[in-house]
């Protein structure tokens, strides 16, 4: 499974896109950011967001995209931001068919290092570790986009099971009904 990690932001949106399987060593296929200017107008940023991801689908090629879920934090500019830059990464994917999968901070810390509550460091150095690399991926953004592809390409099996379950639940007591 190819998975485009997403962690978005309005001033750096990392990306990071990892090849793998649950149970099996992974691999990074490409890691960046995606920059804009603090002082461009919002739209100008949107559409360079746009553009960069745009780019690294096309080069990537991923068959999911996992978006880090917004949370709600004390700044609320920030949180805006970070929503918008989510939004346009979901509407990318959308327009190629692709599925979108949001993982919560807490769950990617927790699958990547076994603590919701880990620091960027942590995150960066399991990162490194599980991928195999000379070192941590900078900045935090480009880590934290790996994180992403890599708790989704481990969680999607139990996803999937649970998805079936549900869907399998719903046929049945249709059927009873």
């Amino acid at each position: 499974m190819r998975v485009l990690g997403v962690d978005p932001g309005l001033t750096r949106c990392g990306v990071g896109v990892v090849d793998g399987v649950a149970g099996r060593p992974l691999r990074m296929i490409g890691v960046g950011v995606i920059r804009t200017p603090a002082d461009a107008p919002i739209g100008d940023r949107l559409v360079e967001i746009e553009r960069g991801l745009e780019e690294w689908l096309e080069a990537h090629r991923p068959e999911v995209v996992a978006v880090e879920r917004v949370f709600s934090q004390h700044n609320v500019q920030t949180v805006m931001g970070t929503a918008q830059a989510s939004a346009v990464a979901m509407l990318c994917a959308a327009r190629r068919g692709l599925p979108v999968v949001l993982h919560t901070p807490s769950e990617v810390k927790a699958a990547v290092t076994g603590s919701g509550r880990a620091d960027k460091a942590q995150v960066g150095s399991m990162v490194t570790r599980l991928l195999r690399l000379d070192a941590p991926p900078k900045p935090a953004d480009a880590a934290d986009a790996l994180a992403l592809a890599i708790c989704h390409i481990w969680r999607a099996p139990a996803m999937n099971r649970l998805q079936q379950a549900v869907a399998a639940h719903r046929t049945t007591k249709g059927r009873i009904s």
